[in-house]
């Protein structure tokens, strides 16, 4: 899901400390600020949001996520409540995904359409036994609720914002299972992909999913922000005081390389209002049997089935390629880049970018601009990493 700005440990309007210049006091906080301050991270300003970007170095916290497990702090995301008798009518209005049929304890990933068919952002949608809970991106809180509240009129529909109210932890890595298990009292053995268990620990309401944004396996925890520090330390604290810590803090810049990686669209890069979801290569979120916002331009790009789509580059070299850099054949533009990283990873340079279809099929030889320059690349087919089965 959406992450805004850029992620590689330079962010936008910062100063000579590496500070945002923007009064701190302008940017929102997290229940756990504090502990990234006590914890050294670096903190930058992101969608509005004092946020830890790095703690130590994004390549070591990208690794580790990979061989081990990370804790990542997203409570800047937007989590909004939607109960009453036609909550499920507005859902299924706004979503391009069905959700109607979708059971107690379930996640749906989706997107929301202005009428033209472009995206206004993509979510997630969960389905408690008495509401749903919709999570979306921080740099489009306001417009999401904005816009749920504007066709929520004249329904039996009541929205509320719960984000400030809340924390929200990721738990990503191939020993997250094993460390949450080990901590946590909850039976999970049998806690599948995108669905969650709510319940209640020490009087304290909590939601744990399963999905996640690193091509990892891995959680999220929904809790009180009263208790998100106590939660942090706790995860923190090695089970065995005289083994290295298999959990360690991460930030955004690692949450970046890794969904990268993974080949996640990101909002503000492959995502907008702008691109459409078929052609974002995500049609499996979207259901053109159903009537929704949006439906009638997605089944006439459906129907036509036009360019541009998006595919992956891998770049001969290390140069990193940012967004909006050309991609060039016969000397001629023929599609933009839309992100790109030096993957930790793989350790090569790799991007993403919407060309035609007829430059779309893997081994298709390419050049992209990186400032003055022409650099060779090739078409590869995405995901460029997918996670070992254990």
């Amino acid at each position: 899901m959406a992450r805004y700005g850029r992620m590689d440990g330079t962010p936008r309007r910062c100063s000579e400390k590496g500070r945002p210049q923007v009064s701190e006091t302008q940017l929102k906080h997290t229940p756990l600020h504090d502990e990234h301050v006590r914890l050294g991270a670096r903190m930058v300003d992101f969608a509005g949001w004092d946020m830890p970007v790095l703690y130590r170095a994004i390549g070591t916290e990208h690794r580790h996520t990979r061989e081990q497990c990370s804790l990542f702090d997203v409570s800047h995301m937007g989590r909004i409540e939607i109960r009453g008798d036609d909550a499920e009518a507005l859902l299924e209005f706004l979503c391009t995904r069905r959700l109607g049929d979708a059971a107690v304890g379930q996640c749906r990933y989706s997107h929301l359409c202005n009428a033209e068919g472009g995206i206004l952002d993509d979510i997630l949608v969960l389905r408690y036994e008495a509401h749903w809970l919709v999570v979306c991106n921080a740099c489009n809180r306001v417009k999401v609720l904005a816009w749920m509240q504007e066709h929520a009129a004249n329904r039996n529909v009541a929205i509320d914002d719960t984000t400030e109210r809340t924390a929200m932890i990721a738990v990503q890595g191939p020993a997250a299972m094993p460390q949450v298990r080990q901590r946590v009292p909850i039976a999970l053995g049998e806690l599948r992909r995108y669905r969650f268990v709510t319940g209640q620990y020490m009087g304290m309401n909590y939601t744990v999913s399963r999905t996640g944004y690193t091509g990892e396996d891995g959680f999220e925890v929904i809790l009180p922000a009263q208790v998100a520090a106590m939660a942090w330390q706790f995860m923190l604290t090695p089970a065995d005081e005289f083994e290295p810590p298999v959990v360690r803090p991460a930030g955004l810049g690692a949450r970046d390389t890794l969904r990268f990686e993974a080949a996640m669209p990101l909002y503000g890069h492959e995502l907008h209002e702008k691109i459409d979801p078929l052609r974002a290569g995500c049609a499996w979120c979207v259901d053109l049997t159903k009537d929704f916002i949006g439906v009638q331009a997605l089944r006439a790009v459906n129907d036509a089935d036009i360019s541009p789509c998006r595919v992956g580059l891998e770049l001969a070299g290390k140069r990193i390629v940012r967004q909006g850099s050309a991609v060039v054949q016969g000397g001629h533009a023929i599609g933009e880049v839309t992100s790109g990283t030096f993957s930790p990873t793989l350790e090569r340079s790799i991007a993403m970018a919407y060309v035609p279809r007829e430059q779309a099929e893997p081994g298709t030889a390419v050049r992209v601009r990186i400032r003055d320059q022409e650099v060779d690349a090739v078409v590869v087919a995405l995901p460029f990493y997918a996670r070992k089965k254990r």
